[in-house]
């Protein structure tokens, strides 16, 4: 039986039909990773067919075409960044460029000059005039991965980009005209950062127009077999191996593990098992599966192992606590950072502009 090709998005037999079809296909990876090659090739990477996948992808058909912002909402390892794609890729910029911004990798003292480029002579080092990242999309599409981790000075400056369409380079007091769609994502809670004053609203009413929540793994569970035969058939392909089916029994332990770090646990999972595979037999080694079933940490919303079980409130109750779990370490595998599942670099820039003294938690 042949897999619905999802740029159709039918739904005349229901998602239980398409269950039924998944768990009974029978034959090869290779076999079934042919008949599924058109869905991956028609999305960039984006394999399933879930409703809730098929109505994010409902919403890219429609806002694609458009010039709008759009703001991409949910966990991390969800794929956010070939959502971000399937938008340009379906726009009139299609031809042009899509610059990927990782606000969260961008140290604070250089986001500005990342962002918006600078003269030679600028500052301190600056040797060569360097063209920013925003005038490198210019007639194309910008991806600002994790905005909320913009800092609060640099927003305002984005803002000014957002509505006037123009920047002023670093060392520089010419404007220059830039036409840049933007596409933003963020794993965070942007209305409670406004309302804790670390995020500006005006930027977040400016890039909220079209918002698209990504799902996690856990609420479309139906599409785990698809994207388990993916990864399966892309690391035995680079590794030059040959897997065999998956059994019924090891397909069910993956369709119900709850994958807190969603597609990217589960690609590293798939990936660490075909490297171990010594023969055609696929098998997974449970205790590399995380325990953990609360939502990720790293939304900030949710640590309920903390000091008297008692569950933070805000960000900066839960910041507070997992340094005072980690005595004031950020990184290392016993860092606070771990704890909250976020880089060390991002914890930081939250500890500074959140004011939090680290060094009051080293000795309690």
């Amino acid at each position: 039986m042949n897999l619905t090709r999802i740029s159709d998005f039918e739904t005349r037999n229901g998602d239980d039909h398409f269950a039924a079809v998944v768990a009974n296909r029978a034959g090869t990876n290779e076999e079934i990773y042919q008949q599924e090659e058109s869905t991956v090739n028609r999305y960039a990477g984006i394999v399933g067919q879930s409703g809730a996948l098929r109505e994010v992808l409902r919403q890219v058909e429609m806002v694609a075409p458009t010039d709008s912002t759009v703001l991409l909402l949910g966990e991390t390892g969800t794929g956010k960044e070939l959502i971000a794609r399937a938008i340009h890729d379906r726009s009139s910029r299609k031809n042009r460029t899509l610059v990927n911004v990782n606000c969260a990798a961008i140290p604070g003292s250089l986001f500005e000059s990342e962002l918006f480029g600078h003269e030679r002579g600028a500052y301190t080092g600056a040797i060569r005039q360097k063209i920013g990242r925003i005038e490198l999309a210019d007639q194309g599409s910008l991806f600002l991965d994790e905005i909320g981790d913009i800092p609060l000075e640099m927003q305002s400056k984005l803002l000014r980009v957002l509505q006037e369409r123009e920047i002023e380079r670093l060392g520089s007091a010419m404007k220059r005209k830039v036409n840049v769609r933007v596409v933003a994502a963020t794993h965070r809670h942007l209305k409670e950062m406004v309302r804790e004053e670390q995020f500006r609203s005006d930027l977040y009413y400016r890039i909220n127009v079209f918002p698209i929540y990504i799902p996690p793994l856990r609420e479309r569970p139906e599409d785990i077999p698809l994207l388990v035969r993916h990864f399966v058939h892309r690391f035995a392909r680079r590794m030059n191996k040959t897997i065999g089916p998956i059994s019924p029994e090891l397909m069910e332990t993956l369709i119900r593990h709850p994958w807190p770090g969603n597609i990217r646990e589960l690609q590293n999972v798939i990936e660490r098992s075909v490297i171990l595979s010594s023969g055609e037999v696929f098998s997974i080694d449970e205790l590399w599966l995380s325990k953990e079933t609360l939502r990720p940490a790293s939304q900030m919303q949710a640590l309920a192992d903390f000091k008297d079980g008692v569950e933070p409130r805000s960000e900066r109750e839960i910041v507070e606590a997992a340094l005072a779990e980690s005595r004031g370490r950020v990184s290392g595998p016993s860092g606070a950072a771990v704890k909250l599942g976020i880089p060390p670099s991002t914890l930081d820039h939250r500890i500074k502009a959140l004011k939090i003294h680290k060094r009051q938690f080293k000795f309690r």
